[in-house]
């Protein structure tokens, strides 16, 4: 359905509007239905509207596993429009999952893992002859602006006794096909104070307020230095949730010093969306909302603020003439149970749930 009329929706603010959308694009957004204005009418019963959730953190090849699930499962079924793939492929396999997003109804971009292999095996950067940079390359221009960064995952388990060596690699890939980084920070060797001077602006931390020892805040719950000076160079922190990277306790801490994530991320595959702890875009957003950010906040880092890292700042806002790309949410009062990657469990009190989503025009109902 592309030529409707979505009407009886709130703004974050909690002005009502209606959303006149023909041949796909937003045509019309007026605080009521305009009289005189044609197509199918359909009421969001005061729901919420935003534009439409980007999930900057996603493993969407679902041949692969643990690391892998279906493009709409993960998308447009959890209210998100937009999903980035967050070095599932390398250049080995980018091929199938840029084919793969022409058949789904998701938006969907990737960031190309510096790794030919992707995620094939989880120890991709063990062996410096899976970093081709000729590869590398070659998909990069194949692909185009499918590709909207590079990817490394810089943890112990990942590099084995690479240590520093594939991050380094992976900033000369980055700067030299003038790409952002986003690295995957976890437990080390190499130790965080090592990694972070890799960082420039536009790159992103994932995975920024995890539990692990290796991480960017201190005993007490401050920065390291090394984190403010790259904060002040323009890098960025994503959430990144997934099985083992999101901590209450940190992103607490992390808030009281008055450091925020810049957008927020799911890490979601198969194995956490089914069995916890992340389950939807949602559930993770219910989190925000409970360590005590607003909901326009809250929204906001998964909407301006990861299309405005994208270059792509029509997709983070509603505006005539777009094309339409809507989240229709409500935010239910009732109790949720919400458990962190380290077990740790609190209850909520707010929970948000997606009523319907808009992709390149067409309405599908949640």
């Amino acid at each position: 359905m592309k030529d409707f009329i979505l009407h009886n929706v709130r703004l974050l603010s909690g002005e009502k509007t209606a959303i006149v959308v023909s041949g796909g694009r937003i045509i019309n957004i007026a605080p009521q239905l305009p009289a005189n204005a044609a197509g199918c009418r359909m009421d969001g019963r005061e729901a919420y509207v935003s534009s439409g959730w980007i999930d900057l953190h996603v493993h969407a090849d679902a041949a692969l596993e643990p690391y892998g699930d279906e493009i709409d499962a993960i998308g447009i079924a959890q209210g998100v429009a937009t999903i980035v793939d967050a070095g599932s492929c390398g250049a080995d396999r980018i091929g199938g999952l840029h084919a793969a997003s022409q058949k789904a109804l998701t938006n969907v971009l990737a960031l190309l893992n510096v790794s030919h292999i992707g995620l094939t095996r989880t120890d991709e950067l063990s062996q410096l002859a899976w970093l081709n940079e000729q590869l590398l390359r070659e998909a990069a221009e194949r692909y185009g602006k499918f590709i909207v960064g590079l990817k490394a995952r810089v943890s112990s388990s990942v590099v084995k006794e690479q240590g520093i060596e594939p991050l380094r690699l992976a900033r000369g890939f980055a700067d030299r096909l003038d790409l952002p980084l986003m690295l995957h920070i976890g437990s080390g060797p190499p130790s965080i104070t090592e990694i972070l001077p890799y960082l420039r602006g536009n790159d992103v931390i994932t995975h920024a307020f995890n539990g692990k020892a290796n991480g960017l805040f201190n005993e007490q719950g401050r920065a390291i230095p090394e984190l403010v000076a790259a904060m002040e160079r323009g890098v960025l922190l994503d959430v990144g949730h997934g099985t083992a990277s999101f901590s209450f306790k940190v992103a607490e801490r992390a808030r009281a010093a008055g450091i925020a994530p810049d957008t927020i991320s799911t890490d979601i595959y198969r194995g956490n969306r089914l069995n916890g702890p992340v389950y939807s875009m949602a559930h993770t957003l219910d989190k925000f909302l409970l360590l005590g950010y607003s909901l326009e906040e809250t929204i906001a880092r998964v909407t301006s603020m990861p299309a405005s890292w994208l270059k792509r700042p029509e997709l983070g806002r509603m505006q005539k003439g777009d094309i339409a790309n809507l989240t229709i949410f409500s935010v239910q009062e009732e109790e949720v149970s919400l458990t962190d990657s380290e077990g740790e469990t609190r209850m909520g009190m707010q929970h948000i749930r997606p009523e319907g989503v808009v992709v390149n025009g067409k309405y599908i109902a949640i």
